[in-house]
Parts: C-alpha cells; sequence; structure tokens
C-alpha cells in the first residue's frame, strides 16, 4: 500500500515538471491565478462598498438617537396584530346588533355601523388623538407638549411616548377603541333613528367626546391620571385611577351615550313593557346575533392582551387572556341561570348578553386580579346585566340589543371591581417585559383598604356624570334639528326601504304579522 502511494506521488511530480516545461500550460497557469486574483479584488472592493453604505454613519458622527426614536419592531407588530382583532369586533357588533333588531332595519344597522366606522377613522385622524392622547392640560391634548400638535398627524415622532411602539402603529390601535365607543352608542338606539341624525350625533362622540374625556383618563397629563399626586387632583387620596383596557374609558362611555340616546329617542313605535302587558320585540336572527357575540368575544384577546402594549411581557399577556377567557364563562353561565326563573327558559339572549358583559367587567381589572377574582368578577357581571335589562324594562327605556346593562352597568362594576379585586402582586407591563418597581394595586379584598376602590369610584363617577350630562346636550340638540328620529311613517314603513331603498332579504317576502319581525302598528 505504501509502496503504490509513493508510486502516485512521484507519478504526479513528473507530469508537473513535465507541465511548467510546456509553455502553453505555463501560459494558461498564469491567466487561471490571474484570474482568480482579479475576482478576489472584485469581491474586496464589493464589500467595501457595502460596508461603506451600510455602516458609513459608524465612520461620522453618531447621531443623537432618543428612547422615544427607537421602535421596537416587536412590541410594535404586536400592538398592529392586536389593532386588527380589535378593528375585527366591528364585523361582531355589526352582527350582533343587526341580529337583535327587527329584519326590516337590517340594512339601516349595516350602514350605521359601517359608515361609523368611516366617519370615526377621519375624525381621530384630523384631531380626536390629538385630543385624547396629546399633551396639553388635565383637561385636553393636543401634542407633545413641546408647541406641536398633532392634528392631521402633523409632528409626530417615531414612537407614541417611551412605549417602543410605531407612532402611527399605536394609533390604529387607539382608532380601533374609538370606533368600538362608537358602536355601542348606536345599539340601543336602532330602529328609530335617522340616518342624518346618526351621522350627526357620531361627529360629536368620536370627534369629542370620546376622546376629551378619554383624555382625563388615559392622556399623559389628565386629572384622573395623576391624581392623588402631591398637588394634583385630590392629593390626600394617594391613589390614582386606573382603567387598563377601558371599562370606563370605552364602555362606560358608550354605554352611557347609548343611555342619553335612547332617552332622547323614546321608545320604537309598537314597543309595549311589561308594565304595559307587552315585551320586548323579537330579535329576527338569533344566529348572527351568537355568532356576532362569538367574534366580539375573539376580538378582545387583541383589546385586552393588546393593552399591554408589550409582546415581551409574557407572563402579563397570559393572565390578562386568561382572566378576560374566565370571565367571561362565568358571566355568561350565572347570566343563564339567573334569567331562567323569570323566563323559565334556557335564553340564549340573556346568555350572549352575559359572556359580553364579563368581558366589559374584566376589562379594566384584567392586569391586576388573579384568574380566580376574575372568575367572581365575571360571576356578578351575569347577574348585573340581566337586572339592568330589567331595569330598563320597568322604566321603559328601549334598548333593543342591551348595550346599556353590558357596556355602561357592567363597564361600571367592572372599574369598581379593581378596588376590590386587585392582588397586589403585579406591576405594569413596560417595552421590554414587567416592571417589577411599578406600584402594585391592592384591592380592599387583598389587604390593601379603601384608598383604592376610593380612587376607582370618584373616577368612575365623573366621568359618568359628565359624559351623560354632555350626550344628553348633543342628543337633543340634534333632536331640535328634526334629523335624530326618522317620522312616523318612515318608522313604520322600515328604516332599510325608508332611508336606504332596499331591505336585507328581497328574495323573502317579509309578513308584519310574523312576530320575529316586529309589529308595526304606531298603536
Amino acid at each position: 500500500m505504501t509502496s503504490s502511494r509513493s508510486e502516485t506521488r512521484a507519478y504526479k511530480l513528473s507530469r508537473m515538471r513535465q507541465r511548467i516545461s510546456d509553455p502553453e500550460w505555463r501560459r494558461y497557469g498564469l491567466t487561471l491565478f490571474a484570474g482568480k486574483l482579479g475576482a478576489l479584488a472584485i469581491l474586496a472592493m464589493v464589500f467595501a462598498l457595502l460596508s461603506g453604505v451600510i455602516g458609513g454613519a459608524a465612520h461620522a458622527d453618531d447621531p443623537v438617537l432618543k428612547g422615544n426614536d427607537i421602535v421596537n419592531p416587536i412590541n410594535t407588530l404586536w400592538v398592529l396584530l392586536a389593532a386588527f382583532l380589535v378593528f375585527g369586533m366591528q364585523v361582531g357588533f355589526t352582527m350582533l346588533e343587526a341580529g337583535f333588531c327587527r329584519s326590516r332595519e337590517t340594512v339601516n344597522v349595516l350602514m350605521e355601523c359601517i359608515v361609523d366606522t368611516c366617519l370615526c377613522g377621519l375624525l381621530f385622524y384630523a384631531f380626536g388623538f390629538a385630543f385624547m392622547f396629546g399633551h396639553g392640560s388635565p383637561w385636553i391634548g393636543s401634542g407633545d407638549g413641546k408647541g406641536h400638535n398633532w392634528y392631521f398627524l402633523n409632528n409626530i415622532p417615531s414612537t407614541y411616548e417611551s412605549t417602543g411602539v410605531s407612532f402611527l402603529a399605536f394609533w390604529l390601535f387607539q382608532f380601533a377603541f374609538a370606533d368600538t365607543c362608537s358602536t355601542i352608542t348606536s345599539g340601543a338606539m336602532i330602529g328609530r333613528t335617522g340616518f342624518i341624525g346618526d351621522l350627526l350625533y357620531s361627529v360629536g362622540v368620536s370627534g369629542f367626546i370620546y376622546p376629551i374625556i378619554g383624555h382625563w383618563a388615559w392622556g399623559p397629563d389628565g386629572f384622573l391620571v395623576t391624581m392623588g399626586a402631591k398637588d394634583m387632583f385630590l392629593p390626600t387620596l394617594g391613589n390614582s385611577f386606573h382603567d387598563f383596557a377601558g371599562s370606563t374609558v370605552v364602555h362606560t362611555i358608550g354605554g352611557v351615550i347609548a343611555l342619553a340616546g335612547s332617552i332622547a329617542l323614546g321608545p320604537r313605535l309598537g314597543r309595549k313593557f311589561k308594565r304595559d302587558g307587552g315585551g320586548p320585540m323579537l330579535p329576527h336572527d338569533l344566529v348572527i346575533a351568537a355568532v356576532g357575540g362569538l367574534i366580539l368575544w375573539f376580538g378582545w384577546y387583541g383589546f385586552n392582551p393588546g393593552s399591554t402594549l408589550s409582546a415581551m411581557d409574557f407572563q402579563g399577556c397570559g393572565r390578562v387572556a386568561t382572566n378576560t377567557t374566565l370571565a367571561a364563562c362565568a358571566a355568561g353561565l350565572s347570566a343563564m341561570f339567573y334569567a331562567f326563573p323569570q323566563t323559565k327558559k334556557w335564553d340564549l339572549g340573556f346568555t350572549v348578553n352575559g359572556f359580553l358583559a364579563g368581558l366589559v367587567a374584566i376589562t379594566c381589572p384584567c392586569y391586576w386580579v388573579s384568574p380566580t377574582g376574575s372568575i367572581a368578577i365575571g360571576l356578578v357581571a351575569g347577574v348585573i346585566v340581566v337586572m339592568g335589562i330589567n331595569l330598563l324594562e320597568y322604566l321603559r327605556i328601549d334598548d333593543p340589543i342591551g348595550a346599556v346593562p353590558v357596556h355602561g352597568m357592567c363597564g361600571i362594576w367592572g372599574t369598581i371591581s379593581l378596588g376590590l379585586f386587585a392582588t397586589g402582586s403585579f406591576g405594569a407591563a413596560n417595552s421590554l417585559g414587567s416592571d417589577p418597581g411599578a406600584t402594585r394595586l391592592k384591592g380592599l379584598l387583598y389587604g390593601g383598604g379603601m384608598g383604592l376602590l376610593k380612587a376607582q369610584v370618584i373616577g368612575n363617577l365623573i366621568i359618568t356624570l359628565a359624559t351623560f350630562a354632555i350626550a344628553l346636550i348633543l342628543m337633543f340638540a340634534v333632536k331640535a334639528t328634526g334629523t335624530l328620529r326618522v317620522s312616523k311613517e318612515g318608522e313604520l314603513e322600515g328604516l332599510d326601504i325608508h332611508e336606504h331603498g332596499i331591505g336585507a332579504y328581497p328574495e323573502f317576502v317579509l309578513h308584519d304579522a310574523n312576530p320575529a319581525h316586529g309589529p308595526a302598528t304606531g298603536e
């Protein structure tokens, strides 16, 4: 074997000496060597050029980067995903309202939800976002607090405040919240609201009421945000108002405006209340309503976990999603069982509104309570929504989908529940995860005393009363224009035909005698 290898090496050396002595082989070898050197030189120049383009700033004076100039890509994508989920809730709201209304007003519901969304987007772009999330005063924002306003999204930085989230991603997320508030309002007013009137009050809600009052609780310098601090509102209180994802800011505001609208409008023609020997008008499609409710539940996983604004807060996101789920489950069952004695049936409408009530209630405290606490909050919310529907029936207030009890009343309960069930175990979300040094919220039932509970009651009471007073003025002002409610003839004809010229189900012949479509008489 060794002899064979030696012979092979000797052969190769002999062949190399022969080729070197051959002039043609010498030219070929030199050409090949020169080509390889040239290729290496070209590669070296390319790498030098790329390094100059990509990393040239490293050889110049480095720019001064501030915290607000650095976008966190993971958190930005998380907030965008959450924004898409929250916006998808509009599908759920539209289906829920369309299912609970009568068939002859279905197109009107669809149009109102779609147009409210379009209108809200432009208003929030023009000035709503600046009013709500800009610096300015404890009452209203405008911009960055340095002389630059954010109207029409001018002069915006790379990120919003210190979140690390792209400014426009944060804008989109908050627009979806604003749109939710506007849609809640329209739900209690279906069946008799004129389309022009809907546009007018929607401008007031999306452009002014929601962002200005929302600034008090969510703006960087809102007076409820700084409440309890030295030289601020109620400094002796020692606690500020907290609303993690909007039980008050979104749902109570929307529900209270819906109440004001229902009062200004009055009941639908033919609506007889239980006190008068009647009862609620039957929904025309509970399939659509139930599916819409479940879509809302799914969208809530953007609503609540997305409000962490941080995908890095792994434990916080998981806790919020779990608490959201458990509260909805508990509320759906408690509403179903609590309503059974009065209906003697397992009522689908109460059950759907029940789990929605649980979702609304847990929206405020979801970050700071335990799974057990979220179940308790949901159980109470399910009872409250049934009691609230019965209360409106007794007061002869016509709310076709239960927007006031679900969003208004359960939003109030959820906000107050934080002062009872906050465990004191959790800090706050930040761009890198959870901030262990943040103030730990501890409620009454966990040994935290009355401080947090007082702050929650005061903050919610201020927002509820202010919203109701301003909304009543707005609704009666629109009513004075003669556009808030359609004419008697238009309502008897049905809003779909009267306002939009087509019904939702033109291939079917719908008869008013069918109770599922509701009575058409004005008696």
